[in-house]
């Protein structure tokens, strides 16, 4: 659609020179011929005005069109055309305005004193006995050519102006379409960030527990059925986190189609340690935080005690895992996670580590401006070590 309009807009702006154009040559030729007929100033200027003089006019018109790409010998030919024909008045003051419009001024220097002497000798030829005085006919012509000079240049930095507006416009969409982007990529890390937190926690326990089932033969009947509901009640609840947390990829315009997702804080984690005691794991929680800890804050530190918590149920299997939490409002808030060095051969198949976790703890404890360290202590363990902001 933009396109046809500038079509239009062009079309319409060629039209109304051409009508301003045909209408300075129809009154100049007017005048001139009437004053020639009146005066009986003889046939031979009679013919020539509806002759030559015509024939003239209608080829500045054609030459006019090659304004853009010829201006120089446009304007020279209608500058010669001056000083005989009074029909190409309109043309050549056409040029005029297009040389000034797009600030040619070396060219226009030269077309505009042509022009003008072109206009006052025509003048003087064509209308002896009622010309005016030399003075009076260079000034008026001064003063028609300055018209149309002033005029094209202030079309010019009209011009100049909307293009320098729709270049903005442009710039502007264009910032627009990369903000949106980038928020795009930025919403799809953190959903996939998001999914890997509380999928990667659902599915290791779904895993240790089919894995214990496989692995040991002599459980009794209720200890197969206690580890086949604990594989049931957490692949239950993998797929209500799955729905919540796609929840936001949802249309948002529909109403009650868009749960919202879980937004755990520090309170879930003596729950998160409440579930993975009861799922076998030995797990210590140290909570000497008094204050009350802002949400994103929380947030932050629920999902690296869980992905800890995660990894050592995927590496070190069966070893004891405390959890110390501490901070206050002007110190910030410490998580450090710690499982024991494994002792001997993990008794459950390994899992398949995927190499995101860390990096996802890494980015998240970076974006809320925190420190976070991980790796292997002196005794063989493995700790994760993290400083939030209280404000984050």
């Amino acid at each position: 659609m933009p396109p046809l309009e500038d079509d239009r807009t062009g079309r319409l702006a060629s039209a109304w020179r051409y009508v301003l154009a045909l209408s300075i040559s129809a009154l100049a030729w007017s005048v001139t011929f009437l004053s020639a007929t009146d005066a009986d100033r003889g046939q031979a200027l009679v013919a020539w005005l509806l002759s030559g003089d015509l024939f003239l006019g209608l080829v500045s018109f054609v030459l006019i069109r090659w304004r853009h790409r010829r201006p120089t010998w446009v304007a020279l030919v209608l500058g010669a055309f001056s000083f005989v024909s009074i029909s190409t008045a309109g043309p050549a003051l056409w040029i005029i305005g297009s040389l000034a419009s797009h600030r040619r001024w070396r060219l226009l220097a030269v077309a505009a004193p042509l022009n003008l002497v072109g206009g006052v000798v025509q003048e003087r030829i064509s209308m002896a006995e009622d010309t005016l005085p030399l003075w009076a006919s260079i000034a008026f012509g001064v003063l028609v050519v300055g018209i149309v000079d002033a005029t094209g240049y202030a079309m010019s930095s009209q011009r100049q102006l909307v293009e320098s507006y729709r270049d903005r416009a442009v710039t502007a969409e264009r910032e627009q379409r990369a903000r949106v982007a980038q928020a795009q990529a930025a919403e799809r890390t953190r959903i996939a960030r998001e999914m890997h937190d509380v999928l990667t926690h659902r599915i290791s326990l779904v895993a240790m527990h089919a894995g214990t089932l496989s692995y040991r033969s002599d459980l009794s009947a209720d200890e197969q059925a206690t580890a086949a509901r604990s594989i049931e009640e957490n692949a239950h609840r993998a797929l209500s986190d799955l729905r919540s947390v796609l929840g936001v990829l949802r249309d948002p315009t529909r109403p009650g189609d868009a749960p919202e997702r879980p937004q755990p804080d520090l309170r879930d984690v003596a729950g998160l340690v409440e579930e993975e005691v009861a799922g076998g794991m030995r797990v210590r929680l140290d909570n000497r935080v008094a204050a009350e800890v802002p949400a994103a804050t929380g947030r932050t530190a629920y999902r690296i005690v869980q992905e800890a918590l995660t990894n050592v149920r995927k590496h070190a299997t069966g070893t004891t895992v405390t959890v110390d939490v501490d901070g206050t409002p002007d110190d910030g808030l410490v998580v450090a996670v710690r499982n024991a060095p494994p002792v001997g051969p993990s008794p459950a198949p390994a899992l398949p580590a995927s190499g995101l976790g860390l990096l996802g703890l890494d980015e998240r404890v970076a974006l809320v401006g925190g420190r976070i360290d991980h790796g292997a202590d002196a005794s063989g363990g493995y700790v994760v070590r993290a400083w939030i902001p209280w404000q984050s």
